[in-house]
């Protein structure tokens, strides 16, 4: 192929074009992921702090990502990966009497927040995040 001026331009814009499509993706997920807290709020405001919520800072392999929760007083928690092409990925109800604690391993497609919501007794809502690196792909990547 001849380097010609038009083929250096469409080679430019392809260039620029894929360099795009991770960002584009990025935001949709944290669309999505908005949109999953909102159906799980009722749309309510949503504050910060009030769980506990371990993951390693770097997750070897993204398949198998060890998480737990703690949150004193919840009614219900959600666990979001906010990088995965769906980011719900369980919820946890208690009982009055039941400790609101949990853990699971999940899969993590990047490094992306985890983030868990929580439903408290007198009806608010909470959250906290956490960032997971991960170094070998897991879902979708």
């Amino acid at each position: 192929m001849k380097l010609t001026r038009r083929n250096a331009l469409a080679l430019g814009g392809a260039a620029i074009a894929v360099t795009l499509v991770p960002v584009n993706a990025t935001f949709a997920a944290t669309d999505l992921t908005m949109a999953d807290i909102a159906a799980f709020t009722g749309g309510a405001e949503v504050g910060e702090g009030g769980i506990e919520l371990t993951t390693p800072e770097i997750a070897e392999n993204g398949n198998t990502v060890p998480i737990a929760f703690s949150a004193p007083g919840a009614k219900r928690v959600l666990i979001l990966a906010d990088g995965n092409p769906s980011p719900g990925v369980a919820t946890f109800s208690f009982s009055e009497l039941a400790m609101a604690e949990g853990s699971t391993r999940i899969r993590l497609a990047t490094t992306q927040d985890v983030i868990a919501v929580a439903e408290m007794a007198d009806g608010t809502f909470t959250k906290v995040s956490k960032s997971v690196k991960v170094t070998i792909g897991g879902c979708g990547g």
